[in-house]
């Protein structure tokens, strides 16, 4: 018996192992069946699953088939179950989307919303594809402003597996930036601060323009615009601490505020240049470079030089050469040393560049921007240096270059990614002067005109004294170099009005080509041909200005004039600056064809400087000559007219020569004019609303008149006839001089301006006015 036990075992555990073998079988897959698919074939939902005929049946293969059949976004639903060795596959299919449909939307085209939703037409329907479509369009809504927009999907079926898909858009109303607020600031006025931000203030012409609406893109690049500006203007330690958004609670507005950390400005101090590369010359390399010393601390400066330095060391066939700006900086006395160190940068090329983004602006447009092209040597500074051209171009809302792997190890691929930003802008204003009474003008200004980066404005204007009408066009980058063309044309005409008895045409056009001397130096030359014409000349005009008609009703001619102007340009601020200078000069030579012959001399020269953080001292001075050549007189439509737009508390044309039989004014050859001016802020006047106060003293005079009209005085008036008196021609070169205050107001309809002026020297035959209120001149 004890020799059979073992064998008994020994069957029993036979008998079991059959039996497993046998359960193993009934577990596996003998059959996959699909069921309920109309458009997918078998196979397809089959390839999906990650267990086959054969396999054993796992619950967890079967859990990773279920995922992968929903992640192919065919199927609603999807379920796998077994019986016996068959394994049923259970599918629902999604719908196939038939049309897209958008009900609601007022404030944005129907072709818009459809490049934005991912579902199209014969489309497969997913609902999460139709909740990230839900998302752009609320995502296209909030570039626009409105934030209270919603998106409702409703889906209609129709037979045969489709269905229609409308997106219902209740549009809201548009949210707009009610605020923006600057916390910190001393050097600059939050007024000043909101020039250089690109989102604005709402105000009444929203409807014109798309700044006014929160934008996080821009908010970015309004953070970078504003400590550029700070980094140029010698506050080197400047930082934009926050920039925080708040929601009212009604959702009506949006209110932003910078937090800025300006520190204190700086100068430059010692400037040097160090190289380490042999062979570099480094003796004549100070002549490209921008900063001086005892200058103000300005990055742009600094950014500029580095480049002209990597430029010129590139021409010189040190291809690789790398320039790093040193900065040595002295906190207490507030002073910068700058070392350009000139070592030798890694060999790498550029394979090429891509472009990325520009849906309207044409490649060449930004390509140009580069101081680099494919196949040159890769350097970083120059790549960074386009980029900042490209954002100062104005044209994109954002800016951002990446580097990646070449096809070598020596080769690297720039991809320029461009957001771009509306360009094209109307706009339009009404107001009242003191001189025209009822004015007006309408503007249409494209910036990026065909996708090409040129400028291109139409405007017309006018009042019930004038009609004026001025077409420009400007290619800032003619020949793909930096020079400036291109040309003006207008249509101007004066009606009647107080001292100028008759009606004054002038039509014509200028060329013109601009480009820089230095980095604030610009030259500009121009051709213009003009047609002046006097008409409709009253009965009781003076003899003078009946003899420049040559006692006819009428008289017309051609002027052809070639001039030259240079400019140079310190200021701080493009628009409200508080300190530097501005310069500018230049001539008009008239004679080269036509019917006159005259040269013109004109200069300016202002000056600002900061007497507290919000006040600020402005000085101008500005002259002009006219003289005839060739035997030729000055005639009377090519002299200079001055009155209260120069010298306050005097009318337009109240200045200069004037026929006192009958008040014409005659105007003259030679002008001056200074300027003494005080801004400030005004007390208890929130700055937001951009109204600010100033003080000034005006002095100046207008003479000299042509010798045929001298040789009028004591004749008579009309010839022949004594009862109409004798021509009192009075051309006094006296000083006069005016006092007064006013405010301007940074309006929504433009810079407005409104001045009491007393005359306190003056001849007694000048033209006083107390108030003149109009569009204020910056200077």
């Amino acid at each position: 018996m004890a020799l059979l036990a073992p064998l008994a075992m020994t069957s029993a555990g036979g008998l079991g192992l059959f039996a497993i073998e046998a359960q193993a079988q009934d577990l596996r897959v003998r059959e996959i069946q699909v069921a309920g698919n109309r458009r997918v074939e078998p196979e397809t939902v089959r390839s999906y699953l990650r267990f086959s005929v054969g396999d054993a049946y796992n619950e967890g293969r079967v859990n990773q088939s279920i995922t992968a059949l929903f992640a192919t976004g065919l199927f609603s639903d999807v379920r796998i179950e077994r019986n016996g060795g068959t394994v049923v596959v259970t599918v629902v299919e999604n719908p196939v989307i038939n049309q897209i449909a958008f009900e609601g939307n007022r404030q944005v085209e129907k072709a818009t919303l459809e490049t934005e939703v991912q579902l199209k037409p014969r489309s497969v329907f997913t609902r999460a594809k139709v909740q990230a479509d839900v998302q752009r369009i609320l995502d296209v809504y909030r570039r626009q402003g409105r934030f209270a927009a919603t998106v409702e999907p409703k889906i209609i079926e129709l037979d045969h597996g489709r269905v229609n898909l409308v997106f219902e858009i209740n549009e809201g109303g548009a949210t707009k930036v009610k605020s923006i607020q600057f916390v910190g600031n001393r050097a600059f006025s939050d007024t000043q601060l909101r020039d250089i931000v690109t989102t604005t203030q709402e105000s009444w012409f929203d409807f014109l323009k798309g700044t006014a609406f929160y934008d996080p893109d821009r908010l970015n690049l309004d953070r970078e615009l504003l400590r550029q500006y700070y980094l140029k203007n010698g506050h080197a330690d400047v930082r934009i601490v926050a920039a925080d958004v708040h929601l009212d609670r009604d959702g009506s507005g949006f209110f932003i505020t910078y937090v800025i950390e300006e520190g204190e400005p700086y100068v430059f101090g010692d400037i040097r240049i160090e190289s380490k590369l042999p062979g570099v010359d480094t003796s004549d390399l100070s002549g490209y470079i921008i900063t001086k010393r005892g200058g103000l601390f300005n990055a742009g400066e600094i950014d500029k030089s580095v480049e002209a330095l990597t430029l010129v060391l590139t021409e010189r066939g040190s291809t690789f050469a790398r320039v790093r700006p040193r900065a040595d900086r002295d906190a207490v006395g507030r002073v910068i040393a700058l070392t350009y160190v000139i070592d030798e940068g890694p060999r790498v090329y550029v394979e090429r560049i891509n472009v990325i983004g520009n849906l309207r602006t044409r490649d060449y447009v930004i390509r140009r921007e580069f101081r680099l092209a494919e196949g040159d040597a890769y350097n970083p500074l120059l790549v960074e240096s386009a980029k900042k051209r490209l954002q100062n171009m104005g044209l994109f809302k954002a800016v951002d270059i990446k580097r990646r792997p070449g096809s070598a190890e020596d080769r690297v691929v720039l991809d320029v990614n461009v957001t771009e930003q509306p360009t094209g802008e109307i706009s339009f204003g009404a107001g009242y002067s003191s001189q025209e009474g009822i004015i007006g003008d309408i503007g249409f200004t494209e910036r990026n005109f065909m996708g090409k980066g040129q400028f291109l404005r139409l405007k017309l204007g006018g009042s019930l004294e004038r009609m004026q009408i001025d077409l420009s066009f400007t290619e800032p980058r003619f020949l793909d170099r930096n020079l400036s063309a291109g040309f003006d044309l207008f249509y101007r005409i004066v009606q009647k009005y107080d001292y100028q008895p008759y009606e004054h045409t002038r039509a014509g056009g200028t060329v013109r080509l601009g480009a820089p001397l230095s980095e604030y130096l610009w030259v500009n030359t121009s051709y213009t041909l003009s047609y002046d014409k006097m008409s409709d000349i009253s009965e009781d005009a003076s003899r003078a200005i009946r003899m420049a008609a040559n006692d006819q009703t009428s008289f017309d001619y051609w002027t052809s004039a070639v001039g030259t102007s240079f400019t140079y340009d310190r200021r701080n601020h493009p628009k409200t600056p508080t300190a530097g200078y501005y310069l500018m000069g230049g001539v008009d030579f008239a004679g080269l064809g036509g019917d006159v012959q005259y040269a013109r001399f004109q200069g300016e020269a202002r000056y600002y400087y900061p007497i507290t953080e919000r006040i600020t001292f402005v000085g101008r001075l500005a002259g002009g000559h006219v003289m005839g050549w060739g035997g030729e007189e000055v005639r009377l439509l090519d002299q200079f007219y001055k009155g209260g737009e120069t010298i306050r508390g005097f009318n337009r044309l109240g200045i200069g020569a004037r026929d006192l039989t009958t008040d014409d004014s005659l105007g003259g050859h030679t002008y001056y004019v200074g300027t003494a001016e005080v801004r400030f802020p005004i007390p208890f006047v929130p700055d937001e609303l951009g109204i600010s106060g100033a003080a000034f003293v005006d002095a100046g005079s207008l003479f000299g008149i042509s010798n045929s009209v001298k040789a009028l005085n004591g004749q008579l008036e009309v010839p022949g006839d004594p009862s109409k008196g004798v021509v009192n021609i009075k051309d006094g070169g006296g000083l006069r001089v005016s006092a007064g205050f006013g405010l301007i107001w940074n309006s929504p309809l433009g810079p407005l301006r409104g001045d009491f002026g007393w005359a306190l020297m003056k001849e007694s035959y000048d033209k006083e006015q107390l108030f003149r209120f109009g569009a204020s001149t910056r200077f």
